[in-house]
């Protein structure tokens, strides 16, 4: 078993998708970072990877027995030692998962840079770890909440953040099946087109509306998303956490 020695993490809790387990150049200042004294590191098969870094089902038997207690983390000058955590790589991706006791990878971070340039250099010549497991043909459905990794590539943190805020008003505005609002907010994001909106139902323009809101990342998103959610104290929080100011 290779192990990684001084490992800090800055762990993402219940993110089933890798792109917001945020790589080291994205990471805050009030983040709460930890450091691991002692980490065993495996190589996996990248299907399996794919699985752990996309996903919040079960991980391998196998695997949760190679790595039990093999794991440490450093608090005031104790070691103290975790039941389930490890560095999973197929020699491409890197990733840290904790399991907090649990069978999925409930916690997960990246590593910094001179790290991860270590695990590549230790899994070079070292064979891949075959692990079998329930999922291996099951294609992972991703939905509004849950958006496709293609509608977050190239965006930052905030924008990831923002625009997952964005799809959350919005879902919440299907649950209402209200006409009229869904006209008003159709007109306010494409104005042009307000006589052809005045004689869509809900549904249509509930569904063209999402397919014109969910690709890409600008200031009139932001916008919309600001007035979207204006007067709902959840969203306004989540606002404010990102934004750093109150929705005006």
């Amino acid at each position: 078993m290779l192990y990684l020695h001084d490992v800090w993490v800055n762990w993402f809790e219940g993110e089933e998708n890798g792109y917001n387990v945020c790589h080291f150049h994205e990471w805050r200042k009030d983040d709460g970072v930890e450091l691991l004294d002692q980490v065993p590191l495996v190589k996996v098969e990248t299907i399996l990877f794919n699985y752990i870094e996309n996903d919040l089902s079960d991980l391998p038997q196998q695997l949760l027995d190679d790595i039990f207690q093999k794991a440490f983390l450093r608090k005031n000058h104790e070691r103290v030692q975790l039941e389930y955590c490890f560095v999973v790589s197929d020699g491409i991706g890197i990733l840290v998962v904790d399991t907090i006791g649990y069978n999925i990878p409930i916690r997960k971070s990246r590593l910094i840079p001179r790290q991860e340039q270590l695990v590549y250099e230790m899994l070079e010549n070292q064979d891949t770890h075959e692990y079998h497991f329930g999922s291996r043909n099951k294609n992972k459905e991703y939905h509004i909440l849950s958006p496709e990794p293609d509608l977050m590539r190239g965006l930052t943190r905030k924008e990831r953040q923002l625009k997952q805020l964005l799809f959350m008003a919005f879902d919440q505005l299907h649950t209402s099946m209200n006409e009229a609002e869904i006209r008003y907010w159709y007109t306010e994001w494409c104005p042009e087109l307000y006589s052809i909106i005045q004689e869509m139902n809900f549904e249509d323009a509930w569904q063209q509306l999402y397919t014109e809101i969910k690709f890409g990342w600008s200031k009139k998103h932001e916008n919309f998303c600001e007035n979207l959610i204006k007067g709902q104290p959840f969203f306004e929080k989540l606002w404010e956490l990102e934004h750093g100011s109150k929705v005006n």
